[in-house]
């Protein structure tokens, strides 16, 4: 009897949820709260707070409609701060941690007119609340774009005579083992890779979103090891300060370090979040549902690769990102392309097989049709490619036990 109660009590409050979400809301009552892991410093939530403002500004919505909780820690925390937005009148949350979702179910449930959403979150299509997102885009593609200017780089490098060794490597710098750092990192060697078939990579991992000392090591360690060039999956100046201070090519994520680092720097990609801020916004004017894991790409301006320093890069990079970037909009191109000769390998052996989300109900195949189905409307927007290529070394996972 019970569990029947209980299942009734759900069903209530699942259509009390949507009937409250399908009246809509007027333009002038929305209040967007935007719940971030770090703050300004973190070029990650500086990101998020960017596309967010210009989304507010973009639907001619007011300043005061639009609130920030910055340094909100992947605990029970977030969903205290939640629950004070929810009382500050947002109807309106957004998450920018993956780790954030984790804490905030309760809130979810007992907030039915308010809509939730998880950047980079990967349960919102395995759980029964309505009023529940999540949402990411194919950076993987930027990524790729932005090693194809490192691979032009490297290869310019060599024919000066300037790489340290007599194989092309790239230093990365990535926060954690998660598929997303490792579907970034992948990507952006095979962007390299296919410009410059010989080139291999070495990893090394922090342990840490936000750590300019550790990121800052990181890269030192990396360019002590060989380096020629470095990028990151990390959220600081740390990798960047140190390839200006040792003279070596940078690739940034999320914003420019041209300014700062003038003899270095060389692309950045990044996500532009204010498509999908105005479609959240405008679906919730307009009661319309919010999709559970939208996907934004280059298409929708979502994917970006931009800021190019023509005093660093190889001549001809502009137009081989361009030339890149319309034949992955075609679809004629695929980053994760499973046929190409020697193109990916696990083991020395072709991947032909990859099921996503192993042993749950929501179990799918994601290699077919000649490469592997990243991020993909009908699958998940947050990534799941986790393969450990060939080409690339992960050094020791995270550093060991450091001082702060």
């Amino acid at each position: 009897m019970k569990k029947i109660v209980a299942l009734i009590l759900a069903l209530a409050l699942c259509l009390t949820a949507f009937a409250a979400l399908a009246d809509g809301i007027a333009k002038e009552n929305i209040k967007l709260g935007v719940i971030l892991l770090h703050d300004e410093n973190s070029t990650y939530d500086l990101n998020f707070m960017n596309g967010a403002r210009e989304a507010i500004a973009a639907l001619g919505m007011d300043e005061s409609q639009l609130q920030f909780y910055r340094n909100q820690p992947e605990s029970s925390a977030c969903a205290e701060t939640a629950l004070d937005a929810v009382d500050e009148g947002c109807n309106i949350v957004f998450f920018d941690s993956y780790g954030h979702q984790f804490y905030t179910d309760d809130v979810v449930a007992a907030n039915p007119a308010v809509q939730f959403v998880h950047a980079t979150g990967d349960l919102a299509h395995v759980k029964d609340f309505p009023n529940l997102a999540n949402a990411f885009a194919t950076i993987y593609e930027g990524r790729y774009l932005a090693g194809v200017a490192a691979g032009l780089k490297l290869n310019e490098m060599k024919a000066a005579g300037k790489l340290k060794g007599d194989v092309h490597m790239i230093g990365y710098v990535g926060a954690y083992t998660y598929a997303e750092v490792v579907s970034g990192y992948t990507s952006f060697y095979l962007g390299a890779k296919s410009v410059c078939p010989d080139v291999i990579m070495k990893v090394q991992f922090t342990g840490s979103w936000y750590h300019e000392k550790w990121e800052k090591e990181a890269a030192e360690a990396l360019i002590a090891a060989g380096a020629d060039l470095i990028s990151q999956h990390a959220d600081s100046m740390g990798a960047p300060t140190a390839c200006e201070n040792a003279g070596v090519p940078n690739v940034c994520y999320n914003i420019s370090t041209k300014d700062a680092c003038p003899n270095t720097y060389l692309v950045f990609s990044r996500i532009n979040w204010e498509p999908y801020f105005e479609y959240l916004i405008g679906q919730v004017i307009a009661g319309e549902p919010v999709d559970k894991d939208w996907v934004g790409d280059m298409t929708t301006n979502s994917v970006v690769v931009t800021d190019l320093n023509e005093a660093v890069a190889a001549e001809g990079t502009q137009a081989a990102i361009d030339a890149a970037q319309a034949e992955l909009i075609a679809g004629t191109r695929k980053v994760f392309d499973l046929e190409a000769d020697n193109f990916i390998t696990v083991g020395g052996e072709k991947v032909t097989t990859y099921l996503f989300e192993k042993d749950t109900d929501f179990q799918k195949e994601a290699v077919y049709d000649g490469y592997f189905h990243e991020s993909e409307k009908g699958f998940r927007s947050a990534p799941y490619f986790d393969l450990q290529i060939d080409g690339i070394e992960l050094l020791n996972t995270y550093f060991e036990a450091r001082e702060e």
